[in-house]
């Protein structure tokens, strides 16, 4: 204990006018309750409490008894489970509506003391004091719902679900309670709903569902609110629930998703980021909350929040600026209302996109804006040092009396209050602080929500005046000619069709707007391409693509960087801007040129991958094959991007391409796996091993890595098992090569499946043994017999570009040596020399592409086929003797090792690399051009002479006759 002139000496070190009030308050203390001793704890930190605080002191002058029973609690933290024991002692014995009022109010009083108490006395950080108020209101709301909610049921029946179960009142909490960010003195904002319409069902008296829970709602309010001689628990503000004021009360779920969903506003939704069922029935609530989802976190990137927020936070300002409120630490510039617009514009944008925005609270939110690169690091730094700043003054204004105000002081006495409480001697170092950090997060908030373009600014663009039809038609045509366009009247006929035309007077007021916004810019952007022309016929397809969605066209308006980069791909390729086009998600990923351009590695797109599946539900197949294309067409772009700005090679395009198909099929076979894992178990012998017993092979393209921009995946399914009657061990058993047949077609469908976003992959699978009409799924044993015994020639030549790619690494490994051992048999050369120039003969006789004044570099003489023709023939005629031929599955390599055994002199396999990439180069800037692998005869003649030169050398002149080809025995 500590007496009171331990007391007067911890006094006199506050400054004057704080200890003349805090000694008068201890004076009375000491002549109310008669006794000074206070534990040691409570004795050092009373000066600085009341000195910050009136409302602590009087509560403790009024309750002297109270304050000396707490002493023990006051300095220590509290978890959840201490307010319901705190509150369980108090409801108990509460036997009327009046004692409840007093109870609550007392609970209230004595909680609210204990949490400034530690606050005040720097004994917690702002996070707990935020806590511990929303535990508080909420531990009030819900222990007075559930007080009343059997007594109205007794009155009026109980409202039940149709299984007979009774149905409770579901309170959301909005604002800074749903967020368990709660302030000092703070309203609570509720909406009150229920699960479903019907009749309460008692002995007496019923009502209707709804009438029953407005009646509870109304009463709810009643002692929560009312001022009585001890004050009042919380303000209750139920403007928030649907049409405000003008609204019902209390509406079902079904009532209220019709009106967000038909009615709500942008307000609205950004409102309900923070909504959070706070009292009554939770598990309805979540179900509830559930159905709300759609409405705030849309499933694209919501661009238009920007502008949204932008004009709340206008309307704000006026608001302020009216009512004189620019020293109001929440509303005025660089207030606390700012950092939370900056936080909740990229939830509102993203949060559909990103799960992990899906957060409530404030600084839960900054750093996560900063993780995913959104904001730089300094301004996560100084926007959350700023939110601790303004929140602590907050609480420091507000905890004086009790009373919801965020204006700062202009007397001196309050004044030097707030600066001491904030840790400062003087006001003028206070307000100096507090400007320096109000300063940096308006200017933060001024560069977020900065529009890029303003009105008078958009006003004198020529094109502005070209689109709202200001000019005639010979002035608007001269404009786009001076902008550099070739054909100017066919582009104002485009302009005027698209703005005369149906989409356009169908869309929304807001969607017109925008589109009225944009196309100016878009205009002018277009300009400045090569091709003026053929880009704004490009881009104006996507345009009208997205037109009926018109976040894409807030996301162009908004974002002049990525306006320029679409124009930049556009222009580049028709390819390109039909896949945009497609798929204008993608459109999201021109905001950051740094990822857009730079494709990551393998293990990188690995992890990249898993990250965005740990966010979706396990039993969610659907959205996780949404993942799955969105993650596709997310890396293809930024392939492209860095394919057509030379960024990257030929080779490491076909490489990052093949890597993004490994890294699928890894994922969607585990996907596949995980399906039929939940109905039909696992083989034991997978179980044991922790492998699948199942593995993908790769042939053609992606086995040989040489994957292009659409290219088909041919693909070959193998297990292990061995045993025909081994079965699987879950609740509906399949036998084991049953279940591996259903895996393969489970994977199938995952790569084929016609989804909003699309298709992952077409698969072949002709090239597994006995082709269309063999097994699905090969047994490994069944497999090596095939190709020993009765593959065809050509099927060892598709073995040539063979290799593993997803599952099982046993199987993986094993089917290498398969492959080894087929590919290294000894073969005699001329029936193999004849087999292949028959092959390819007859390839080329069905195949071959024939145009006026062109050549075909893909199937033509001299092309990329006869290439690899060549290297298989080497490949299955010589592995015996080399079998580094063995090593590898693309050409490119193939040829290095001809060269390093001697099978074919370095100055031939460097002239045979130089031409297949040659080839490998025009028929991929053709892909993207969409056009066939044709070049004008005279363009390739060195390449095509040369390899039918050498083409001669090894393989010599064609015999007579063609055919399918033998098998290769």
């Amino acid at each position: 204990m500590i007496m009171s002139s331990n007391v007067d000496q911890v006094i006199s070190q506050l400054p004057g006018p704080l200890a003349d009030q805090v000694t008068h308050w201890w004076a009375e203390f000491a002549r109310q309750s008669g006794d000074t001793a206070l534990e040691t704890s409570a004795a050092e930190s009373l000066p600085t409490v009341w000195a910050a605080s009136e409302y602590v002191a009087r509560q403790c002058l009024r309750y002297p008894d109270d304050f000396f029973a707490m002493q023990s609690r006051l300095l220590q933290p509290a978890d959840r489970e201490q307010f319901n024991v705190q509150w369980q002692s108090v409801i108990a014995p509460v036997e009327n509506e009046a004692e409840l009022m007093h109870v609550l109010r007392r609970f209230r009083q004595r909680e609210m003391v204990r949490i400034l108490w530690r606050d005040l006395a720097g004994r917690a950080e702002l996070e707990e004091t935020c806590r511990d108020l929303t535990w508080l209101a909420e531990t009030c709301i819900d222990g007075a719902l559930n007080w009343l909610y059997p007594r109205f049921c007794d009155q009026y029946g109980t409202p039940c679900y149709e299984d007979g179960s009774p149905m409770n009142l579901v309170v959301l909490g909005m604002g800074k309670l749903g967020a368990w960010e709660l302030n000092v003195s703070s309203d609570i904002d509720l909406i009150f709903t229920f699960a479903e319409e019907g009749e309460t069902r008692g002995e007496g008296r019923t009502l209707s569902h709804g009438e029953f829970f407005i009646k509870l709602g109304q009463k709810l309010i009643a002692v929560l609110d009312q001022q009585t001689p001890e004050g009042f628990v919380f303000r209750v503000d139920m403007r928030l629930r649907p049409f405000g004021d003008g609204g019902p009360l209390v509406t079902s779920f079904d009532a209220l998703e019709t009106y967000y969903q038909a009615h709500g506003r942008e307000w609205e939704r950004y409102a309900m980021i923070k909504a959070r069922v706070v009292a009554g029935d939770q598990t309805a609530g979540k179900e509830l909350m559930n159905m709300l989802h759609p409405f705030v976190y849309r499933r694209y990137l919501d661009y238009g929040a920007y502008e949204s927020l932008r004009d709340m936070k206008v309307m704000i300002a006026k608001q302020v600026k009216r009512k004189g409120l620019e020293q109001n630490v929440k509303l005025g510039l660089g207030g606390i209302r700012e950092i939370e617009f900056i936080a909740q514009v990229f939830q509102l944008i993203r949060g559909g996109r990103d799960p992990a925005l899906q957060e409530r609270r404030v600084l839960m939110v900054l750093p996560l804006l900063q993780e995913m690169d959104v904001l730089p690091e300094f301004v996560v730094r100084e926007l959350e040092a700023g939110y601790r700043f303004l929140r602590d003054v907050e609480h420091r204004l507000q905890g004086v009396l009790d009373q919801q105000t965020h204006d700062l002081p202009e007397e001196e006495y309050p004044r030097l209050r707030l600066a001491w409480s904030m840790g400062f001697d003087n006001w003028q170092s206070f307000y100096g602080e507090l400007e320096y950090h109000r300063q940096h997060v308006h200017n933060h908030f001024e560069q977020v929500f900065e529009a890029p373009q303003n009105v008078e600014e958009e006003n004198e663009n020529i094109f502005y005046d070209l689109w709202h039809t200001n000019l005639d038609d010979e002035q608007a045509a001269h404009a786009l000619e001076e902008a550099g366009y070739q054909k100017p009247a066919a582009i104002l006929s485009r302009v005027t069709d698209l703005q005369g035309g149906r989409l356009y007077q169908s869309l929304s007021t807001n969607g017109k707007s925008r589109l009225d916004r944009l196309m100016p810019l878009l205009i002018g952007a277009a300009a400045q391409a090569d091709d003026p022309d053929t880009t704004f016929e490009r881009v104006l397809e996507i345009v009208r693509t997205i037109a009926r969605r018109s976040v894409y066209l807030a996301l162009l308006v908004e974002n002049p960087l990525v306006l320029s980069q679409l124009v930049k791909l556009c222009q580049a390729s028709p390819w390109l801007s039909r896949y945009l086009s497609r798929y204008p998600l993608l459109l999201d990923e021109l905001m950051d040129v740094r990822s857009l351009y730079a494709p990551p590695a393998k293990t990188d797109l690995a992890a990249e991958l898993a990250g965005e599946m740990a966010m979706i539900e396990p039993d969610d197949h659907e959205q996780a094959m949404e993942a799955l294309r969105h993650f596709k067409h997310t890396n293809v772009l930024r392939v492209v991007a860095a394919d057509i700005s030379d960024v990257l090679p030929l080779m490491k395009v076909s490489d990052h391409l093949s890597w993004i198909a490994e890294v699928i099929l890894e994922e969607a076979l585990n996907q596949a796996w995980r399906h039929l894992g939940e109905r039909h178990g696992q083989p034991v012998g997978s179980r044991e091993s922790g492998e699948l017993g199942f593995a993908v092979i790769a042939y053609g393209k992606l086995g040989g890595f040489e994957l292009g921009y659409g290219s088909d995946l041919d693909l070959v399914f193998l297990h292990a098992s061995e045993d025909q009657n081994e079965m699987t061990d879950g609740p509906r058993p399949l036998a084991v090569p049953v279940f591996y047949a259903r895996l393969g077609q489970r994977l199938i469908h995952i790569l084929t499946t016609q989804t909003p976003a699309g298709v992952l992959y077409e698969a072949d699978l002709r090239l597994r043994p006995d082709g269309a009409s063999g097994m699905l799924v090969s047994n490994l044993i069944s497999f090596e017999g095939y190709q020993l015994n009765k593959a065809w020639l050509w099927e060892h030549q598709a073995l040539v570009r063979a290799r593993g790619v997803a599952g099982d690494h046993d199987i993986i490994e094993r089917f290498g040596q398969v492959r080894q051992t087929v590919l290294g048999r000894e073969r005699e050369l001329e029936g193999l020399r004849s087999e292949v120039i028959k092959m390819r003969q007859r390839m080329r006789t069905e195949l071959a592409r024939k145009a006026p004044g062109c050549v075909d570099l893909k199937q033509g003489e001299g092309g990329m086929v006869d290439i690899e023709f060549i290297v298989q023939y080497f490949v299955l005629g010589y592995a015996h003797q080399y079998p580094a031929l063995l090593t590898w599955t693309d050409n490119i390599r193939l040829l290095d090792t001809l060269a390093q055994t001697g099978l074919l002199a370095e100055p031939d396999t460097e002239q045979l690399k130089d031409a297949y990439r040659a080839y490998r180069g025009q028929a991929h800037r053709m892909a993207l051009q969409e056009q066939k692998a044709l070049a004008p005869e005279g363009e390739f003649d060195e390449h095509l002479v040369l390899v039918k030169r050498i083409w001669d050398q090894v393989l010599g002149p064609a015999p007579v006759g063609e055919g399918r080809g033998a098998r290769d025995e």
